[in-house]
């Protein structure tokens, strides 16, 4: 069951969270590799794009706010776009588009930044907008601060936070074919402007060497987990090893029903409705020339089949339809 834990280093401005998503990660790449137009994602691609799902919902589980937060990066390689997305509850999907061939065991920046105009963007939709209340967006380039591209997503993300939300966050990130995980460590913001979580970023505590010196200790040990351990080790183990000499103050953990869950909005439903819009005589000429109606969902994958009786039926009132074999009337 994927998971998300939350904890303090006491008496430290230090916070931390760990996610591992499984059967949440597992789906959405089921669901990719059973479209018959696309297929599954090549490895590299399906190793970042769950790298970015544990991002985004360590991200959004560090912020309050109502409404969904979506991790984007605009890529100029055979990856043109990658986009996770997560809602307040921890209902999540993700989605690449790759277009053109994907060399074996490509880095991040290979992917999505090859002539280096990629671009990260992270984005606060709401789920209530008042009126002519646009969503927050922040944008940098995959580049660091002399110039030189950012080979790794947890290193783009990093970057990420420090240019457009000014604050000081350490990023472990793994993903394989069976789990997607990530380990975030960030210094606790104290006063000043406000920033993406709504947060205060300008510290008046910024001479404290003790403070910085806590920081960089954690995020030296944060930095020593390694890729097998982070997708290998249960969360409790994992900070033992790490944070064996630090106090620990850790909340319950998320997980079921309120934790990271994958989650799509696609449905049989609104595609009908869809289809239905488009007209009969047009469903018609694609019955003739294909044997049925394939729809896709461009975010998931997952795909819908509409065969001749089905099409019929969005075009017969409900009261002339006659029940669907296994109905209860």
């Amino acid at each position: 069951m994927s998971e998300l834990h939350k904890f303090i280093f006491d008496g430290l401005p230090v916070r931390g969270q760990l996610v591992r998503l499984t059967d949440a990660w597992q789906e959405l790449l089921r669901r990719r590799a059973a479209n018959t137009q696309t297929g599954a994602y090549p490895p590299a691609v399906a190793e970042m794009l769950g790298e970015m799902a544990a991002a985004a919902v360590l991200m959004q589980g560090n912020i309050k706010f109502d409404g969904a937060l979506i991790l984007q990066i605009f890529g100029d390689g055979p990856v043109k776009v990658a986009v996770a997305e997560v809602q307040t509850d921890l209902r999540l999907r993700a989605t690449a588009s790759v277009v053109g061939t994907v060399s074996p065991g490509a880095r991040v920046d290979q992917l999505v930044n090859a002539h280096g105009q990629g671009r990260c963007a992270i984005t606060l939709d709401p789920a209530r907008r008042e009126h002519g209340q646009q969503p927050y967006q922040g944008v940098v380039p995959l580049v660091d601060e002399a110039g030189a591209p950012l080979r790794s997503l947890s290193g783009m993300v990093e970057h990420y936070m420090r240019q457009s939300e000014q604050l000081d966050t350490v990023l472990v990130l793994a993903a394989d074919e069976q789990v997607a995980a990530g380990l975030l460590i960030q210094r606790l913001p104290v006063q000043g402007e406000t920033n993406l979580s709504q947060s205060n970023v300008v510290r008046d505590d910024a001479d404290d060497a003790g403070e910085e010196d806590d920081f960089d200790r954690i995020a030296v040990l944060a930095r020593s987990l390694k890729r097998e351990e982070l997708l290998g080790l249960d969360a409790d183990t994992i900070l033992r090893r790490l944070f064996w000499e630090e106090k620990l103050l850790r909340f319950p953990p998320q997980m079921g029903v309120q934790g990271p869950r994958f989650a799509c909005s696609c449905s049989r439903e609104r595609v009908a409705a869809m289809l239905k819009g488009l007209g009969q005589g047009e469903l018609d000429s694609i019955l003739a020339e294909q044997g049925q109606v394939e729809v896709g969902c461009d975010f998931c994958g997952q795909q819908e089949r509409f065969d001749a009786v089905d099409v019929a039926r969005l075009f017969t009132p409900a009261e002339q339809q006659s029940p669907q074999p296994g109905s209860v009337q």
